[in-house]
C-alpha cells in the first residue's frame, strides 16, 4: 500500500513553518482506494506570498483543526504504507517535525516521485508537478492546494507503475516471492496488499525505485553496483574527492548498501549521506588485516565522520604499575592521549574496566586496595574477611604477591609473545602476514604461494610496518578468540 501525500505550509522550513493544509491518497498498487483532505490551523499567520500562492487565507483556517486533532487520523490512513510525495523530502520532513512536537516518532519507507519520473520517464524539460502532468498528460485541478497536488501525484505514481509493468523485465528465473511479502507486509493487519496482487516486475521496479530514493543524491548507483562482494575497506569521498568516512567489512557491496538502506533522520546523519559523491576500497582478503588497516586509516587520515574512532574506539583500559615497596599494582583508568601507556587490555569505557578488574582480582586472589578498587589508608575489606593475604598491610611479600599478578596479566594477554596469524590473501595465490613480535604489533604483508619462512625475520622481510596501540592490541586479542576458516598461528619461542 502507498500513501500518496501532499501539504501546503506557511514556508519552507519545517523547523519554524506550519502546516495549512494536507491530503493523503491511499494507492493499493492498482487505483486509489481511500482520501483525505482538511485544512489545518497553523497557529500562526500565513504570510501573504504564500497566500498568493495557494490562496488559502487566514480566514480559511481560523476554524480548522490544530494538526494534534487529525495527527491519530494520519497515522491510522499510512499506517504500513509507503509515504509517497512529489519531492518527499519537504512533506516528509513537516509530518516529521509536527508529530516530533507532539512527543511521537512518525516513521514511515518513503518514495519520491521526482527521482522516480526522472528514472522512468527520462528527458523531460522540467520535474515539477504542474509541468510533468501538462507534458505527460495528467490533469491537475487546484494546483498548489493539496488535495489537487496529491490527486495528481497519485495519478502519476499510478502512470509510473503500469510503466514498471509494461517495459521492465526481470531475469529469466528470478525468485520474488520475499519481495512479494514484503508488500503484503506493508498492508495493515488482516488486510492484502491489493485485491490483485502485483506484478514481480512493478514490484522489483517499485523496490529499487525506494532503494535509489535512500542513495545519497550525489552518488551514481553505477558506483554501488561496482563493489566487490569481498572483504576489505572503502573509502567515502566528497564532491572534492576528500575521504569522508574510512570503513570495513568482509562484504563491501553489501554492507555499503546496509548504510544506505535506512532513511536517515538527524540533521548530522543527513549531512554525511548527501555529502558522499563517490566510493573507493581495497581489498584485504583477511577480516584481521581489514580491521587493522581500518584503525590505522582512521587514525592517520582522520575522516570528518569518522570522529568516534580517530583517538580510541576503546577509551579505557587496564594497566600495570610497581609501587615503591615492589608490589605490581594492576589499575584501571582512562586511554586516550594524555596517557603514554599503553594498557595490558583496552576496554570500552572506565565502568567496564573497573568491572574487568574486579573479575580478576576475585579470581586471582588480589588485593583490592593495590588494585585501586577500595579505597583505603587500612587494610582493604577482602583482608577483614579473609580473602586477600595482607599485600595491602605488609603481610604478604612482594614476590608471592607479584607471582598472582603475573598470572592475572598471563591470563589477559596474547597467548603467544611473538606470532605470525597467516589468513586468506587478495586471491586465492596469496596469503595475508600479520607478525606480532615480543607482544608488539609489526605490521602486515601479503606473500606468494612460494613463500616459504623458517624464522620470524623472514616474516618480518615481507610485512609492512604499522603503529602499534591500545586499538592494534584489543584487535587482534579479539580476533584471537574465535578461530577463523583458513587461518592458522605461527608461534615463535
Amino acid at each position: 500500500m502507498y500513501a500518496i501525500i501532499d501539504l501546503e505550509t506557511t514556508g519552507g522550513q519545517p523547523t519554524q513553518d506550519r502546516i495549512t493544509e494536507i491530503a493523503i491518497f491511499i494507492h493499493d498498487g492498482e487505483k486509489i482506494v481511500d482520501e483525505y483532505a482538511t485544512l489545518l490551523n497553523p497557529g500562526r499567520a500565513i504570510p501573504p506570498f504564500i497566500t498568493q500562492l495557494t490562496g488559502i487565507t487566514n480566514d480559511m483556517v481560523s476554524d480548522a483543526p490544530k494538526f494534534h486533532e487529525v495527527a491519530r487520523k494520519v497515522v491510522e490512513m499510512t499506517e504500513g504504507c509507503v509515504f509517497v510525495a512529489h519531492n518527499v523530502r519537504f512533506d516528509y520532513s513537516f509530518l516529521k517535525k509536527e508529530f516530533a512536537d507532539l512527543g511521537y516518532n512518525y516513521s514511515r519507507k518513503t518514495l519520491c516521485t521526482v527521482r522516480l519520473s526522472r528514472s522512468l520517464i527520462p528527458g523531460q524539460p522540467s520535474y515539477s508537478l504542474g509541468k510533468l502532468c501538462q507534458n505527460i498528460g495528467i490533469p491537475l485541478e487546484g494546483r498548489h492546494r493539496a488535495a489537487g497536488d496529491a490527486h495528481a501525484t497519485a495519478l502519476l505514481f499510478g502512470k509510473l507503475l503500469k510503466i514498471t509493468s509494461e517495459t521492465e523485465d526481470l531475469p529469466h528465473g528470478t525468485d520474488t516471492s520475499h519481495t512479494l511479502a514484503r508488500v503484503d507486509a506493508l498492508a495493515p493487519s488482516g488486510q492484502a496488499a491489493s485485491a490483485k496482487k502485483p506484478s514481480p516486475k512493478r514490484v522489483a521496479a517499485v523496490q529499487t525505485a525506494i532503494r535509489e530514493a535512500l542513495m545519497p543524491p550525489l552518488l551514481q548507483a553505477s558506483v554501488v553496483a561496482s563493489l566487490p562482494q569481498a572483504t576489505g575497506v572503502y573509502y567515502f569521498h566528497n564532491e572534492a574527492g576528500e575521504v569522508i568516512y574510512v570503513g570495513k567489512s568482509i562484504n563491501i557491496y553489501k554492507r555499503i548498501q546496509q548504510h544506505f538502506a535506512i532513511d536517515v533522520k538527524s540533521r548530522k546523519s543527513l549531512e554525511f549521506k548527501n555529502s558522499i559523491a563517490d566510493i573507493t576500497w581495497e581489498l584485504t582478503g583477511s577480516e584481521l588485516v581489514a580491521l587493522l588497516y581500518e584503525s590505522h586509516l582512521i587514525k592517520h587520515m582522520k575522516p570528518a565522520y569518522n570522529r568516534a574512532q580517530r583517538r580510541s574506539v576503546f577509551p579505557a583500559g587496564i594497566y600495570l604499575r610497581t609501587d615503591e615497596q615492589g608490589y605490581k599494582r594492576l589499575a584501571y583508568g582512562r586511554a586516550d592521549a594524555r596517557n603514554a601507556e599503553i594498557p595490558i587490555i583496552a576496554l570500552g569505557n572506565q565502568y567496564k574496566a573497573q568491572g574487568f578488574l574486579y573479575h580478576k582480582v576475585a579470581k586471582f586472589n588480589l588485593c583490592q586496595k593495590l588494585c585501586g578498587l577500595y579505597k583505603t589508608t587500612g587494610p582493604c575489606f577482602d583482608y577483614q574477611v579473609h580473602r586477600c593475604l595482607g599485600a595491602c598491610v605488609g603481610e604478604e611479600s612482594p614476590e608471592s604477591y607479584n607471582l598472582r599478578v603475573d598470572e592475572a596479566i598471563d591470563s589477559i594477554s596474547y597467548e603467544h609473545e611473538s606470532f605470525v596469524v597467516i589468513g586468506p590473501g587478495r586471491s586465492e595465490l596469496e596469503k595475508s602476514i600479520v607478525l606480532v613480535e615480543n607482544g608488539r604489533y609489526r605490521g602486515f604483508g601479503y606473500v606468494d604461494e612460494t613463500f616459504s619462512a623458517r624464522k620470524l625475520a623472514d616474516f618480518r622481510e615481507v610485512i609492512k610496518e604499522y603503529t602499534d596501540n591500545k586499538d592494534i592490541q584489543q584487535i587482534i586479542r579479539l580476533h584471537l578468540r574465535t578461530k577463523r576458516k583458513g587461518e592458522k598461528i605461527k608461534v615463535f619461542g
